[in-house]
Formats: C-alpha cells, structure tokens, sequence
C-alpha cells in the first residue's frame, strides 16, 4: 500500500512537472513573433469597429442562409440570401484587419501542429496529433507524420 501511495505521489509530480514545462512552451510561444503578431492582429481586429460591423453582419446572414438551407432551392429568398451571404463573406475575408488576423491565425497553427507532431512522434510514431494544414506532407506522404492506419496517406499500420 506505501509502495502503491509512493508511485501515485511520484507519477503526479511528473504530470505537475510536465504541466509547469508545458506552461513555460506556452509562454515562449506567446512571446515568439508569431505569437505576437497573433495578439496584435486579434486585438486590431477586436477594436476596429468597421470590422466588427462586417463580422456582425455576415454573422447574421449566415444565421439566415442556414434556416433558409433547410428548405434549399425552394425556399423564396433561397438565390438572394445565398447571394447576400457569399457577398458578406467576401467583403468580411478582404477587410485587411480580418486577412491579417486570418494570416497570423494559419502561421500560428501552423507552428503549434508542428510542435505537437513532434511531441507526438517523440513519444511513438504510432502516436496520432493534429494533421493542421492538409497541405503540410512530411516524409511518407502523411500529414501527421505516422497516422498509423495504413491508409490512402501512406502510412503503414
């Protein structure tokens, strides 16, 4: 029973300690200039009211455009709602304080797949991670690395 207390106790300081390193890679990617300019473009885009009003606005059409769907073609307003939306969305993907969020967001991710295939593959390469971007391929033809299913990817099971 003091053996069984003695692994319990020395299994969760290792968590702890895993948790306090995690925290600190967390920390170094918050103050990379990735991370930065992730928060820089958010707080941009949270503060920059033309934006907030087209995010808003495209929001409630797409809210609509789905209500609408339900009934497809034969709903009234089904061609002018759809075409309201693709024109909201448009209008909401060119304002540059949303382009350059949406560009830090991608560079970002992009950075955190990484760090969790990596991780993942350090452990095993059996191991499944994030794919993130479907266009990232490492050796194999595997987005993650080792999907470990044998499929259409490359990877052997």
């Amino acid at each position: 029973m003091v053996v069984e207390v003695s692994l319990l106790m020395l299994a969760t300081m290792e968590i702890i300690d895993i948790l306090h390193q995690a925290d600190g890679l967390a920390e170094m990617i918050l103050h990379s200039e990735i991370g930065e300019e992730y928060l820089l473009s958010l707080y941009k885009l949270q503060k920059d009211k033309e934006a907030q009003r087209i995010i808003s606005k495209f929001t409630s059409l797409k809210d609509l455009f789905e209500d609408v769907q339900r009934f497809g073609k034969y709903h009234p307003d089904y061609k002018r709602i759809n075409l309201e939306t693709r024109q909201a969305k448009r209008d909401m993907d060119m304002h540059p304080a949303v382009a350059r969020f949406k560009r830090a967001e991608t560079e970002l991710q992009s950075v955190l797949d990484e760090i969790s295939g990596r991780i993942g593959r350090a452990v095993s390469e059996q191991v499944k991670t994030p794919a993130g971007n479907p266009f990232f391929v490492s050796s194999g033809g595997c987005s993650t690395g080792s999907c470990g299913t044998g499929g259409s990817c490359g990877c052997s099971a």
